[in-house]
């Protein structure tokens, strides 16, 4: 009878097929182990092997995958990261349109093996297939335009500071100085929810009436993403409860709620016509280390497979949080997929106007900018904060210089002067 060994998943004459899913890894093998015989029980593992041979006969479908390439050159030389290893995977492996079960597969018990000292899943080649059984984003960066009627510059978003303890008539105050100012969204923070010093529903319908207000003193379009996060059942009664409210956004965290809620919130989306703005908290449990875990990059994809609009994705080491491929990682969200719509990239944490050119020049304009402590930290409040962000902004589309917008925009002469152009730690 035949039988499957860890040999039976390395190939590396194998040229993967158009439907395969293809995974990179990085991988450092555990002491007494070779690269090759690491790649093999990392392609078993996340497959159909395990440490014993196994006996096969009638009823038996081959789903195994393929290690196929080994290092990042001809030579298989390792660096400090690990060696690069890449993994076929067959269609037929994967339930079409569960998240869970193909993570389960490409990011379940490998990353645990003692086969490995360290492994990391740094990128995804999705075939045509597989991708085109997932939504995709409903609106992506059209939001800008279909909210907002914004096409040349990026959109602007807040979270009141302090980010949990204001009280629903403060939050919604907040909410109105910053879009009097020139925002376009007030947002949550990830861990303001359903507390009984800021209720959802109170948050909600008064945050709206600040909302209506602001936006009928300005004459520019409004917007609130409330942070609908909670057990599946109940944030589809919240999702339900934002549209009948009238509001076009809900923001969810999207790791720590899990995939298979973003997918449930994404079809309640659609039928009320929702857009969702996507929270990465937890995002660094998987990817801080270089060396293990799960990267960004392959949280994005997964993130706009399942269908979100917005999404963090950094501040190219401009803010407060550690550096990644922003830029990379924004350049996927972008490119054609086979048809899905792209996601619009947030670049937030630790940003202020005086980092805006240098941001924008990285990020290009297509993408939205949220700034807390760089607004509501301004000498002169909330509203002035905003009126800098939003003239920092305005400057850069219309190609002008920080210096010669701040002589005629006082509240961002003084952001300036407050914070310059170095970022916070």
């Amino acid at each position: 009878m035949a039988g499957i060994t860890y040999e039976d998943f390395i190939d590396l004459s194998y040229d993967p097929a158009a439907a395969d899913l293809v995974c990179t890894f990085r991988i450092e093998p555990a002491a007494g182990m070779t690269v090759e015989e690491a790649a093999s029980r990392v392609a078993s593992e996340s497959s159909n092997g395990t440490w014993a041979a196994l006996p096969t006969g009638e009823g038996f479908t081959d789903m195994g995958a393929t290690a196929f390439a080994i290092g990042d050159d001809e030579s298989g030389a390792a660096d400090s990261a690990g060696t690069e290893i890449k993994v076929a995977y067959p269609e037929g492996l994967f339930e079409p349109g569960s998240m869970p079960q193909i993570l389960s597969c490409i990011a379940g018990n490998i990353m645990g093996m003692k086969a490995v000292d360290s492994i990391r899943l740094a990128d995804c080649e999705w075939p045509e297939g597989l991708t085109t059984s997932f939504p995709g984003p409903q609106f992506g960066s059209d939001v800008r335009e279909e909210i907002f009627g914004v096409a040349d510059r990026p959109i602007l978003a807040t979270v009141p500071k302090p980010k949990v303890g204001l009280s629903t008539e403060t939050h919604a105050e907040v909410g109105y100085e910053a879009w009097t100012g020139g925002v376009d969204l007030l947002k949550d923070d990830e861990n303001l929810t359903d507390q009984a010093f800021n209720p959802f529903h109170d948050r909600l319908v008064e945050s709206l009436a600040q909302r209506d207000r602001a936006a009928e003193e300005t004459g520019e379009p409004k917007s609130y993403l409330i942070n609908v996060t909670a057990g599946t059942n109940e944030m589809l009664e919240r999702v339900d409860q934002v549209a009948s409210e009238g509001c076009e956004y809900v923001m969810v965290d999207v790791i720590t709620t899990g995939w298979a809620a973003v997918q449930t919130v994404r079809e309640r989306c659609e039928e009320l016509g929702l857009a969702i703005h996507a929270h990465r908290a937890m995002h660094a449990a998987f990817d801080r280390l270089s060396h293990h875990g799960v990267s960004m990059r392959v949280l994005a994809q997964i993130a706009r497979l399942v269908g979100v609009d917005q999404l963090h994705t950094g501040t190219v080491g401009l803010g407060k949080l550690a550096n990644e491929d922003t830029v990379g990682i924004n350049a996927w969200l972008r490119d054609d997929h086979y048809g899905l719509n792209d996601v619009l990239p947030v670049a937030s944490g630790g940003l202020h106007p005086g980092l805006v050119p240098d941001l924008l020049d990285a990020t290009g304009t297509n993408v939205c900018v949220q700034a807390g402590g760089g607004i509501h930290g301004h000498p002169h409040g909330t509203h002035e904060g905003a009126k800098a962000l939003r003239a920092a902004v305005d400057a850069y589309a219309a190609g002008r210089s920080l210096e010669a917008k701040a002589e005629e925009s006082p509240a961002l002469a003084t952001a300036i002067d407050e914070w310059g152009t170095e970022t916070p730690r």
